[in-house]
């Protein structure tokens, strides 16, 4: 049976973009070790909004681990202290009793802080319009079975497909980086015939746009493969890479 535990909450504050922020501090009493992160923080708000405050704003959407919006910096680790799992998968079990829990925003220049929890992440939008797609003739759809793939290269494609998008790799990134999440998307159409038509303007587009946007460059630390609540492989950083050289190699 899940305890109960009083916690205090350091939370970043911003009221826009340009503005200067500050951490405020709130205690919650008796909240449950069954509440995810996301109810905790709703729990705070309402207590806010009685005391006349201003709620805290911050992202979120599906609350299944799916969506990616609710990316959140929690006591210095990009989702928090578990492994694999995003910020509203996230229990309060995994804190003590009379801890501090400090929460952030991303810390990017790619990701710029819209107010308090929330930032920007419309630069992964852009890279994936600079690449991410496939040409394709609309009709009817062809049989499943119509182009075989092996089941290798359905599974890693599926694999890098699991990304969400959520942005951890570039926030754990000493960097800034993007890779990861661009490796990822890249994979996901570069393992499959119907993503080779593009595949040499993929490659170079979407890093090209990723330089343009300010993300850093890639160094191996692996944070991001650590951090990442789907467990990408920098594996796909690799193939990335290659991607990126025979394109080149190409021209």
């Amino acid at each position: 049976m899940d305890r109960d535990i009083n916690i205090s909450v350091r939370v970043w504050r911003q009221k826009c973009p340009k503005a200067k922020g500050f951490f405020e501090t709130h205690r919650l009493n008796n909240i449950s070790g069954s509440t995810s992160f996301l109810e905790m923080l709703d729990i705070l708000n309402e207590q806010l909004i009685r005391e006349g405050k201003e709620p805290v704003a911050f992202d979120n959407d599906c609350r299944e681990g799916i969506c990616g919006m609710c990316s959140l910096y929690i006591n210095g680790r990009p989702h928090g202290p578990d492994n694999l799992i995003t910020t509203c998968q996230l229990h309060m079990r995994h804190f003590e009793d009379g801890s501090t829990i400090t929460v952030e925003p991303w810390r990017s220049a790619a990701f710029p802080v819209i107010r308090d929890l929330m930032v920007d992440r419309y630069a992964f939008d852009k890279i994936m319009q600079a690449g991410g797609y496939i040409s394709v003739n609309t009709g009817g759809g062809p049989d499943a079975n119509a182009i075989p793939i092996s089941k290798i290269d359905a599974d890693e494609a599926m694999d890098a497909a699991s990304c969400i998008g959520c942005g951890a790799c570039v926030a754990a990134c000493k960097n800034g980086s993007a890779m990861l999440f661009v490796s990822a998307k890249v994979s996901q159409l570069a393992l499959l015939p119907q993503g080779r038509v593009e595949a040499k303007a993929r490659a170079k587009a979407m890093i090209a746009k990723m330089d343009e946007l300010g993300f850093g460059n890639c160094t191996n630390t692996r944070a991001c493969e650590l951090e990442c609540p789907k467990g990408v492989s920098i594996s796909h950083i690799a193939r990335l890479n290659r991607e990126f050289l025979k394109a080149k190699l190409g021209d």
